[in-house]
């Protein structure tokens, strides 16, 4: 015959405030707020939550303005990796346009990353509204070294260039926001 199975033991559950652990880790928050919030995984993990009114954050980020349209694309597509590297793809390449100074962006090949970022938009059903600053969403210097970045973006020569060392670093970005960072979703708390 077979094995025993054991009913009286009880599956496991998923925390109540867990969305998605992966590829990134979204939560519910423990207290109500109108924006996501980024925090390094290493202060989150050290937090003991005693009461809901008794959380003291540890340093994070407001994701507002820009960076709010970034993040709210990123959940939108949650369950989808290929979606979401798409979405801060997008986001890097809108970076370039508006933060960034590149010999080729003062020409006309400018008319193709504009067409590119208008397809892109479309097709993933998502916009940023507004005043456009900041869309990449920070990233703690010890990891990522946005000087470096934005200095190699400025000194391509092609566009192909260009848009290869966006999707590289934006991938990159992805990596480590993926694995260093846990997002709270904008709400009252559960």
């Amino acid at each position: 015959m077979g094995k025993v199975i054991n009913f009286s033991k009880k599956p496991e559950t998923t925390p109540v405030f867990l969305i998605t652990s992966n590829p990134w880790e979204f939560r519910r928050t423990y207290w109500e707020s109108r924006y996501f919030i980024q925090i390094l995984k290493d202060h989150w993990e050290k937090i003991e939550i005693k009461e809901e009114k008794s959380i003291k954050l540890p340093s994070h980020f407001l994701l507002k303005d820009s960076m709010a349209y970034t993040i709210h694309g990123i959940y939108k597509y949650r369950n989808n990796i290929e979606k979401m590297k798409e979405v801060y793809y997008l986001a890097g390449l809108i970076d370039c346009m508006i933060n960034q100074t590149n010999h080729l962006l003062r020409t006309d090949l400018v008319k193709d990353m504009y067409k590119k970022i208008t397809t892109m938009k479309s097709i993933l059903y998502i916009n940023w509204y507004g005043h456009m600053d900041q869309v990449l969403l920070p990233i703690d210097v010890r990891f990522f070294n946005r000087n470096e970045y934005r200095n190699g973006l400025s000194k391509a020569e092609t566009m192909k260039k260009l848009y290869r060392m966006i999707r590289e670093g934006t991938d990159e970005m992805f990596d480590i926001l993926s694995y260093k960072y846990v997002f709270f979703t904008p709400g009252k708390g559960v």
